[in-house]
């Protein structure tokens, strides 16, 4: 008697059916609409709009102060899951829940934080300011509250890589006489840096959205050096539908030309 197969789902044609009607009304649909609008504009009227000094210096801040967020995060977020993979140590389970916090911490909860942190009458801007490092409404605070926000996403991407790496070849290396910065540079970071590169890309794509932990920290008005370009999306909105529109636009092509990129590094092979 031959075994039977049962599929918890139903057959492909109703499944692939849910499929594309879900990611049509959710994502697709959407994303027509805002294409289209932006359309209607024309290509001379729409490069005129990205191109104006304001939305230029908003993109450069935006794009700028997420990519370093997101490499920051890199270093010390693979130092912090490397400690919590492969040490054991007194409260390494609190320190493991508290990664998770800016989760479960609304964004503008956060922002207002460190803000009460690094403003000038703040209990750390009060001692740095003095000295010269300003935090609080600069593109300073645009990389900060970022790093914030970013760190546990490139933590929990780094943990189950770290915990997957074949440690007897790292003591192998180490048996042939290689040093602890010869078995990191040739057997460990081989293993990790196309996961940690496509992480610092959809990182960086992700955190240029992040409006309101920004607007809490840098007070990121209209036209001013902390706007980013969710922020003047938002703005715009109000009264400037066409710009609006227009700016969102630009920043989905951007996004589609980094998620083209990621694809590229796993389809070469460099990431699983």
């Amino acid at each position: 008697m031959t075994a039977r197969h049962f599929r918890v789902l139903p057959g492909f044609g109703l499944t692939m059916g849910y499929t594309l009607l879900y990611l049509s009304l959710i994502v697709l649909i959407p994303l027509s609409a805002a294409f289209l609008r932006s359309a209607e504009l024309g290509p001379e009227r729409f490069w005129a709009v990205v191109t104006t000094p304001r939305v230029l210096s908003a993109l450069r801040l935006s794009f700028g102060a997420a990519l370093l967020a997101a490499l920051v995060n890199a270093v010390f977020g693979f130092i912090i899951a490397w400690s919590l993979v492969r040490l054991r140590f007194p409260g390494r389970r609190i320190v493991d829940a508290i990664i998770d916090l800016p989760f479960a911490l609304p964004t503008a909860v956060a922002g207002i934080a460190l803000t009460a942190l690094y403003s000038a009458n703040g209990w750390i801007g009060r001692i740095i300011e003095p000295l010269g490092f300003k935090v609080a409404y600069t593109p300073t605070g645009v990389v900060l509250a970022l790093m914030f926000v970013g760190l546990p996403f490139i933590v929990r991407t780094l943990q189950p890589v770290i915990a997957d790496l074949d440690r007897e070849l790292e003591g192998a290396a180490e048996t042939l006489g290689a040093s602890r910065l010869q078995t990191f540079r040739w057997v460990v970071l081989p293993a990790i840096w196309p996961v940690m590169a496509i992480a610092i890309l959809i990182r960086s794509l992700d955190l240029v959205r992040i409006f309101d932990i920004i607007w809490a920290l840098t007070a990121g008005g209209p036209g001013t050096m902390t706007e980013t370009i969710s922020i003047y999306t938002y703005t715009q909105g109000f009264n400037q539908f066409e710009t609006s529109y227009t700016a969102a636009m630009a920043f989905l092509v951007i996004a589609i030309l980094t998620v083209i990129v990621t694809w590229a590094i796993r389809r070469m092979g460099l990431a699983k």
